[in-house]
């Protein structure tokens, strides 16, 4: 037994002199030529070292190397992928042979990594490696894998960093180009069933960015189960954080809370390349929290308590991206939704090219485009949206509780807003855009009753000559793939009533009586005014032309019908407005056809320069004009005409020189 006690010492001490002598009598060279070609038949390219460069077994597995280099993919630039000052590896050499990995020093020193994509979408990443193909039926084994060494479950890091490292990358196809620079990055891992610690930072478009990462079980999450992990991200523009548990199982799986604070939108989108060229001083604060669980493709982000400047609301939301087709569901309460701080200034235009405006009466604008709608994105995704807003503000317009649903499947999408309050009214309405179909088709229906139009109108239009209850729908469906296409197909039926209003700055029955005096005297428009006891009509429309036949306005003394034609492809105007003074001071209910002087209006052109002509034969409908001055006599007794006798007392006044200018006048326009 001494012997074989001796025997073995003397191994050790012939060992353990190899380890000692062995590299120092091998030139260095050897190992470096050795090295480098191993690198050269893994990778397809040529590497270099051209600094220092030392190998040692006692008493750790020790490797220096510096001033490495691997070389780029042939075109690319620059010459180099990946070259580092200098590379410092040490194990322990005893835990490895009891089957432990403890890697007491791993340091990088500033290395430099430029990744690219050529203009075939070819990465420079992707090595021309020279390893045999694996036979039909036989699999490959990858590197690394189990039997090639020592497992995981011994591992140690000790002094793990990255110093001062630059990061690029640059894609030929899109011209994108991306720099982080100062990549500094330490992890700390006792063991594998102690706290892992990796922290760090870099700067990225001249912001520093800190990174940190703890995982409380590191061989709990290996043997996939469940671990308390948290992360964050944190930068001047952005802070993200995560708190909670993940399982690195058949897929990953992650439950915690998540934390998102961004100080200014705008500022986020200038730092990240981006920069919002959005109107308004909205897009400003943001924070989003909530609770988060994650399941492969599958995501939910449940009890969302958001806060995107003035709004606020709360919020679930829902993906799963395992399906043939990606599926979303999101249903999202807000209190008030001010859209004004996103909307341009009161008084700004937008700027537009300058054109030569149409002749009056001439060829219709330019108008809809021919360019083909992109209707692919409601064919890329399921989804279900439901929302609901406490009240809207958009300029003036105030909308007081609303709710709408979205449901998008198989390239269907139905928007249904189902409940909304409007000055004092409510309305329903409901949008169905078809992609599924051969050519897309686009249906709106819509219902309005109750509406005070005077409010209305003067916010939304700064027009306040209008007083009534508004009721308004509309049913009309389009089909196409363009702008042009769709209009041109359209065919529906609606209808607008206002009930007991006025028109504001002019009263009709006094202007029968007195023109000079109730309608060209500027102080009187302000005080008077027509009331009404109905004004509405149907309409139809048949590929693009809406038809109106019955348009009325039923007001003491006075009846007003209309009639005609909108071309909207062409975007055109053929319109007849026919006003006449009557006997009866009754509104609705009042008879219509009583014999009165008719001032008829045309009314036609391109609509956005329309022209207005009185048709003067329609004016006296072939009466000779004193006949007309005497039922005009007849309808207002006691007028300006005459002293109710039947025979004038004084000339009779000119009618108005073009009925076109007095409707423009009763409209405010």
């Amino acid at each position: 037994m001494k012997k074989i006690l001796i025997g073995l010492g003397a191994l050790v001490v012939v060992l353990i002199a190899a380890a000692l002598v062995v590299p120092a009598l091998i030139p260095v060279d050897t190992y470096k030529g050795q090295l480098l070609a191993q690198i050269e038949e893994a990778t397809g390219r040529k590497a270099r070292i051209d600094g220092e460069f030392g190998f040692s077994i006692l008493p750790s597995l020790e490797f220096t190397a510096g001033k490495v280099a691997l070389a780029n993919a042939q075109g690319a630039q620059p010459a180099d992928m990946v070259a580092l000052d200098r590379l410092n590896v040490r194990i322990g050499l005893l835990p490895l042979i009891g089957g432990n990995v403890v890697i007491d020093s791993f340091v990088l020193e500033k290395p430099v990594i430029s990744l690219s994509v050529d203009r075939n979408g070819r990465p420079n990443w992707q090595f021309d490696t020279k390893q045999a193909a694996p036979k039909p039926g036989e699999a490959a084994t990858p590197a690394g894998g189990a039997g090639d060494g020592p497992g995981l479950s011994g591992l140690t890091l000790g002094d793990v960093r990255i110093v001062d490292a630059k990061l690029s990358y640059s894609d030929a196809r899109s011209g994108d180009k991306q720099e982080i620079d100062a990549i500094n990055m330490k992890v700390s891992l006792p063991s594998l069933s102690s706290p892992m610690k990796a922290e760090g930072s870099l700067v990225w478009n001249k912001e520093k960015v800190t990174l940190a990462m703890d995982i409380a079980n590191p061989n709990a999450f290996l043997d996939a189960k469940a671990t308390d992990i948290a992360a964050s991200v944190s930068s001047s523009p952005v802070k993200l954080s995560f708190k909670g548990n993940a399982q690195n199982d058949k897929v990953m799986k992650a439950k915690g809370a998540v934390d998102l604070d961004v100080p200014s939108v705008r500022k986020l989108a200038d730092w990240a390349g981006s920069p919002l060229d959005a109107p308004g001083k909205g897009f400003g604060p943001l924070k989003i929290a909530g609770n988060v669980d994650l399941d492969g493709q599958k995501i939910a982000f449940r009890e969302a308590r958001l806060a995107f400047d003035e709004i606020k609301g709360t919020g679930d939301f829902r993906f799963d991206g395992s399906g043939q087709r990606p599926y979303a569901n999101a249903k999202l309460a807000l209190e008030t939704l001010d859209l004004n701080p996103y909307m341009p200034p009161e008084g700004a235009k937008p700027a537009a090219p300058a054109q030569p405006a149409p002749a009056q009466g001439g060829a219709a604008s330019e108008g809809w485009s021919d360019d083909p709608i992109d209707f692919s994105g409601l064919r890329a995704a399921d989804a279900d949206l439901d929302l609901t807003v406490g009240g809207l503000l958009a300029k003036k317009i105030k909308v007081g509780k609303s709710h709408i649903g979205v449901a998008l499947k198989n390239g269907r999408l139905v928007a249904d807003l189902t409940e909304m309050a409007l000055y004092g009214g409510n309305g329903k309405a409901k949008i169905v855009a078809n992609a599924a179909e051969r050519v897309p088709a686009i249906g709106l229906s819509f219902d309005l009753w109750g509406l005070q139009a005077n409010p209305f109108l003067s916010d939304a239009i700064d027009l306040d000559r209008l007083e009534g209850t508004a009721n308004a729908a509309i049913d009309v469906q389009g089909r196409g793939a363009s702008q042009r296409q769709i209009v041109s197909s359209l065919d529906g039926a609606g209808k607008v009533q206002f009930l007991d209003g006025a028109v504001r700055g002019i009263n009709l029955a006094a202007m029968v009586r007195n023109i000079q005096g109730a309608f060209l005297d500027p102080e009187a428009r302000k005080q008077q005014k027509t009331d009404f006891a109905e004004l509405g009509g149907t309409y139809t429309i048949k590929s693009g032309i809406l038809t109106n036949q019955d348009l009325e306005l039923k007001s003491p003394l006075l009846r007003v019908a209309g009639r005609g034609t909108v071309n909207l492809p062409q975007r055109t105007v053929n319109y007849r407005v026919e006003p006449k003074a009557v006997a009866s001071t009754s509104g609705q209910g009042g008879a219509s056809d009583v014999s009165g002087i008719m001032v008829p209006v045309i009314v036609e052109g391109p609509w956005d320069n329309l022209s207005y002509k009185p048709d003067l034969a329609g004016a006296i409908g072939g009466v000779a004009r004193e006949r007309a001055l005497e039922q005009l006599q007849r309808v207002v007794p006691g007028g300006a005409t005459g002293t109710g006798s039947g025979t004038p007392s004084s000339p009779a006044p000119s009618l108005p020189v073009n009925p076109g200018d007095t409707l423009r006048r009763m409209l405010g326009r």
